[in-house]
């Protein structure tokens, strides 16, 4: 893969025209050998000990496996060879600091559908990065503009890294023999039209009159008002599907729904939602709550959920529009709960 440029390379030279670009060049690189160490040990399951068993649940009531566990530690501990101020990690109940003077922020996912390694489905890490503001944890409430860069990995057939850096999105994928991530695509745009949806279907009379609206016209298909027929995907990974949608289009659902827990909708606002909306509208597509563009939001709580619709920008702007007048199934508000001070300062 000599022709292709390693990430490292990538990373000297976008460090040259971002503001704290060398902090986040060693950010992205210190992400960068976790992940490849965390790829060897899912690839490798039972042989290197890791047998998938129950370990209890995390901060949001999500059941954990041995691996998120793991995958959390491996990240945490790269990121504190870092210059990070401090950490927010789905694993984890409150924000770790770091060093609080340091230029940078990070929330991550360590693991995204783990419980999809059972049946060897992509799974994946997603982290979001951001400067810090006028006191480390104070940068977590920012909205999600703030966010000086964005990505996942995707332990897939594949290990693949996605970076929205500098307004673009590019894709590495992990060269074993080198031991290192080479760039493949550079400045990915989503196709603004893809006759495809995904959602789960098993929670349809659990959704609002806008989402069923709009489902419901995606499989009358060239009989319905889309005037053609539309494919169905569910793979229940969230970087799986982003990753569809940014090679092949069309939309994703989320939504919140009448079920206990789903009013808010069930991603994490800060380490999923924000980091994968910023993919969505650096490659040219969107992010939307159904309401509210997912990176006007300022998070609450650090472990805040919300609704995510992403993908082709008019499907998503469609969607936006058949929630106007819609009630909704929560009081939203994107004004930060600990603001400038709160619970952690």
């Amino acid at each position: 893969m000599d022709q292709h440029p390693t990430l490292d390379a990538y990373l000297d030279v976008a460090a040259l025209s971002l503001s704290q670009g060398n902090a986040l060049a060693t950010v992205v690189s210190r992400l960068a050998s976790a992940a490849i160490e965390l790829a060897e040990l899912i690839a490798a399951g039972p042989l290197a000990g890791i047998e998938g068993h129950h370990s209890g649940t995390n901060s949001g009531g999500d059941a954990q496996i041995d691996l998120d566990v793991t995958a959390n530690a491996l990240i945490c501990s790269a990121l504190r060879d870092a210059p990070v101020a401090a950490i927010v990690s789905e694993e984890t109940e409150l924000p770790e600091i770091v060093d609080a003077h340091a230029a940078l922020c990070v929330a991550i996912d360590p693991l995204d559908g783990s419980a999809n390694l059972a049946n060897n489905i992509s799974t994946g890490t997603i982290f979001s990065i951001r400067p810090r503001s006028r006191d480390a944890l104070s940068s977590f409430f920012e909205p999600g503009t703030a966010q000086s860069a964005a990505g996942c990995f995707i332990y897939g057939p594949q290990t693949t890294l996605v970076l929205a850096l500098n307004n673009s999105v590019d894709v590495f994928i992990l060269d074993r023999k080198a031991g290192g991530f080479a760039l493949i695509l550079r400045g990915i745009r989503i196709p603004a039209h893809t006759p495809e949806f995904a959602i789960n279907m098993s929670n349809r009379r659990h959704w609002n009159g806008a989402v069923q609206a709009y489902v419901n016209q995606c499989l009358l298909g060239a009989a319905g008002e889309h005037g053609e027929d539309f494919n169905m995907r569910w793979i229940g990974s969230l970087v799986a599907e982003a990753y569809r949608i940014l090679m092949r289009g069309g939309v994703f659902l989320y939504p919140a729904d009448t079920r206990r827990g789903y009013r808010e909708g069930r991603l994490r606002l800060l380490y999923e939602a924000h980091p994968i909306a910023m993919i969505m509208e650096c490659a040219g597509g969107a992010a939307s709550t159904g309401r509210d563009r997912i990176l006007d939001l300022s998070a609450r709580m650090p472990h805040q959920r919300t609704p995510l619709i992403m993908g082709s920008a008019p499907a998503v702007r469609d969607l936006d529009i058949r929630h106007q007048g819609v009630q909704p199934l929560f009081e939203s508000s994107d004004a930060p709960l600990f603001a400038r001070r709160g619970l952690f300062l």
